[in-house]
């Protein structure tokens, strides 16, 4: 069984793409769980519209209030039953073969964390590089010192086992980014990453996206990356500290 987590916010005018292009590739033992962070648009109504036809079993939740991304995902993740967890953005294209790909991927290799290339486009649809890991200088062979000067992962791209998930949870109640934490923890747990090079979505870049277009200041990163390093080392499976 798979399950996809998605967090929406104000997402109407861009989510019918990428929900279709990830409803085409589930089955009726798949579900998709999305999260919506309290938006004022039409999203959650169009949601159940488009996902109606679809034979995946649709979880919609609703934030009451605000609570960005990262608890977003976290809300999704502890309400998903999959053996293996997708993540995605609202406003992205998964190419039709993803799926697949990536369940073979993991049938293969017994993959707990797997992550892929994608093409990233502009708000119009137009080419900005065929390669996010290019654009962004994302270095995917990454160990966890390289990582924390700067994460390769990107969770729009990455999919990750249940015993991953659950060795995950619950989120730190300061972290930066759920998908660094993803791979530090299947690294210091020495579960298998595999790394697909070629790209299996359109990544959207564009000054509405929900997660990922601020730069933050040089303090904020090394404030971040020191708090992260703090969270893994004092990290303890099934016995995780939940304070920063």
């Amino acid at each position: 069984m798979i399950s996809v987590c998605m967090a929406t916010y104000n997402g109407a005018k861009v989510i019918e793409k990428q929900l279709v292009s990830i409803l085409k590739q589930l089955s009726s033992q798949d579900e998709i769980i999305i999260v919506d962070d309290a938006s004022t648009d039409e999203t959650r109504g169009l949601i159940k519209k488009i996902a109606d036809p679809y034979p995946a079993q649709l979880i919609l939740l609703e934030n009451p209030q605000n609570l960005g991304p990262i608890r977003s995902f976290e809300k999704a993740l502890k309400t998903s039953s999959g053996d293996y967890i997708f993540f995605t953005d609202q406003d992205d294209e998964w190419f039709l073969d993803k799926v697949a790909t990536v369940m073979a991927v993991i049938t293969r290799e017994k993959s707990d964390l797997v992550v892929h290339d994608g093409v990233v486009i502009d708000g119009q649809g137009a080419i900005v590089d065929p390669s996010w890991n290019h654009y962004n200088h994302n270095d995917v062979h990454q160990g966890v010192v390289g990582n924390l000067k700067k994460n390769g992962y990107t969770g729009a791209m990455m999919t990750i086992s249940r015993r991953l998930a659950n060795a995950s949870l619950p989120f730190p109640s300061k972290l930066e980014m759920h998908d660094q934490w993803f791979f530090l923890i299947a690294k210091k747990l020495g579960y298998s990453i595999s790394i697909i090079e070629k790209p299996l979505m359109n990544y959207v870049r564009h000054g509405g996206n929900v997660t990922g277009m601020r730069k933050r200041t040089g303090w904020e990163r090394l404030r971040g990356r020191l708090r992260t390093g703090k969270n893994i080392l004092a990290y303890k499976k099934n016995n995780r500290p939940t304070q920063s």
